[in-house]
């Protein structure tokens, strides 16, 4: 390490140090060393971040490496990256440049698309953690806008110095109680060199506008800024703890998560909750959202919501949409689940795997079960959707049902049946994934035959799929 000014250089390092050094210590990994990645955008504090934990990496014992993200969204994209790649190599850090498409759904600000995509594409990295180079202020400006927004407690808590994620490695933001002026003290000393992204100066975009307009005039006012407004934060994230300690205790009785099926709320308790202690029954249907990776409803929404969900009649089809999924009601039970996919129809050709709009359909190979082969190499197969009207005979000694009754007696829930795949020999049905196959079409004793399994996309099933019916080879 080059000459620095210790008294710069030192609270950067000890902040970094303290954040590894615990996240270490709460994990249970032995043998091959941790593996950290930075999150590098070649801006200040992200480049701050990088030479730190490249200064500590050989005391700590732990594997750096880097991720950029190339948004497009700028002229100087390639640029930022390309400098990213020589901040690196001169480390001998490897990088990752991920390029991604930022989709923007209505409604949705370009910032925060941008900022989705990000973290969809760091959520990739196969580390031990990701560290995130945010500081006080940043946590200061986020408590701000959230505020602004009307958000609660945990909307408050703005961003965790420790975050562990449904999907990918968990966060570390080392730099978190740390104001921007020790990072830029940091930099200056070390003769670090960065990029400006040109949108920073947008006073447009509510977050600058914070930063560059009332934040200073903030810090000129009340001298313990940002760090008094972070310190509310911590308090809000302890508010949240206890909210979601309550919401476990009222899910005692009203959780149901039998027979591998993913969480459900019971019907009957949230009603109960919502006569007595409707502010309760808020919380908890908050709480069992975001269990299943949701954001929280704003608080008219979440009202609209608890009312339909509690007063809908009992054989009411209730569907409400909320982000990428939607909330129904089956057989007295609150479910989330992925949205009805569209009708498709989709030839097979003997492969093994088939990709299909919520799941894959495979067909294994079997004797003396399942689609016969023959039957398969006779006439064109094609796998499609329902369209109404469908009936199958699982047994020579049975009579021809409707599926749609075969259907509800499994208890497949009504919005898993549009995405439920059929397979066609010809124009007959020949077989149904869960419920069996035709006996027209059954491979007999000792005859080759493919076995028909469907394997839902994560969050496109409420259920596990219910073994084959008895007398039904599918």
């Amino acid at each position: 390490m080059r000459h620095t000014s210790a008294a710069a250089v030192a609270p950067v390092l000890r902040a970094v140090r303290e954040a590894v050094a615990t996240f270490a210590a709460g994990g249970a990994r032995t043998g091959s060393p941790l593996r950290i990645a930075v999150a590098l955008s070649g801006g200040r504090d992200s480049i701050a971040l990088l030479d730190a934990l490249d200064a500590l990496a050989p005391e700590l014992g732990f594997a750096l490496t880097a991720v950029h993200v190339h948004h497009g969204l700028s002229a100087n994209a390639d640029a930022w990256a390309a400098f990213c790649g020589d901040q690196c190599a001169r480390r001998g850090v490897p990088l990752a440049v991920h390029r991604v498409a930022v989709e923007r759904a209505p409604g949705t600000s370009p910032e925060a698309a941008a900022r989705t995509a990000r973290y969809a594409a760091l959520a990739l990295a196969d580390v031990d953690a990701i560290a995130l180079a945010h500081h006080a202020d940043d946590q200061a400006e986020t408590l701000l806008l959230q505020l602004l927004r009307g958000a609660g407690p945990h909307g408050l808590a703005a961003m965790p110095a420790h975050y562990s994620q449904r999907d990918g490695p968990p966060q570390l933001r080392p730099f978190l109680a740390l104001p921007r002026a020790a990072i830029d003290a940091y930099v200056a000393a070390r003769g670090l060199a960065w990029v400006d992204d040109e949108s920073n100066a947008n006073t447009g975009v509510k977050r600058n506008f914070v930063r560059h307009d009332v934040a200073p005039r903030l810090a000129a006012a009340f001298p313990g800024y940002p760090a008094t407004l972070a310190r509310a934060a911590e308090h809000q994230a302890e508010a949240a703890l206890l909210l979601d300690d309550l919401a476990r205790l009222d899910a005692q009785g009203a959780i149901v998560d039998a027979a591998g099926n993913a969480p459900a709320l019971d019907r009957a308790e949230l009603i109960a909750l919502a006569a007595c202690a409707p502010h309760r029954a808020r919380n908890l249907l908050r709480w069992f959202l975001r269990r299943h990776g949701l954001a929280a409803p704003s608080t008219a929404r979440l009202a609209a919501m608890l009312g339909q969900l509690v007063r809908a009649a009992a054989d009411a089809r209730v569907r409400l949409a909320h982000g990428r999924a939607e909330i129904g009601i089956h057989r007295g039970r609150i479910v989330v689940h992925a949205p009805a996919c569209a009708p498709f129809a989709v030839a097979w050709n003997g492969q093994r795997l088939l990709a299909l709009p919520h799941g894959t359909l495979e067909f294994a190979p079997c004797t003396g079960a399942g689609i016969a082969c023959a039957a398969l190499d006779s006439v064109p197969v094609n796998v499609r959707s329902r369209a109404g009207g469908e009936r199958i005979r699982l047994a020579a000694d049975r009579p021809r049902r409707t599926l749609k009754g075969l259907l509800q007696d499994a208890g497949v829930p009504q919005w898993e049946r549009a995405s439920l795949p059929l397979v066609f020999c010809g124009d007959a049905l020949a077989a149904v994934p869960g419920i069996g196959v035709d006996a027209t079409f059954q491979a007999g004793a000792g005859a080759p035959g493919v076995d028909v399994r469907w394997r839902p996309a994560e969050g496109a099933s409420s259920r596990r799929p219910d073994p084959p019916r008895p007398g039904g080879k599918g």
